[in-house]
């Protein structure tokens, strides 16, 4: 499959999908890092760097801030991504 790491098992790019409120929902494409989060399970990141989650194996989706101002929209959906 092309969203896995040959032999590792591990999804490389999953799409978050975010409800925006009163608007269009927005998805953001994020993928894995080297990092894990307080969770133990994987560190994915936006190209940007600003849209931060840890995801585990169950497609559970906590984001990490990275700012002390940050208000991400709730996490509507996750798919792997191709």
């Amino acid at each position: 499959m092309p969203d896995k790491e040959r032999g590792a098992g591990h999804v490389v790019r999953y799409e978050l999908v975010f409800q925006e409120p009163g608007g269009e929902d927005e998805t953001v494409l994020v993928h894995r890092t080297d990092r894990t989060g307080p969770g133990g399970n994987p560190i994915y990141t936006d190209e940007s760097g600003i849209v931060q989650a840890e995801i585990s194996n169950q497609a559970e989706v906590r984001i990490i801030h990275t700012s002390r101002y940050q208000q991400p929209p709730t996490v509507k959906a996750v798919r792997v991504s191709p």
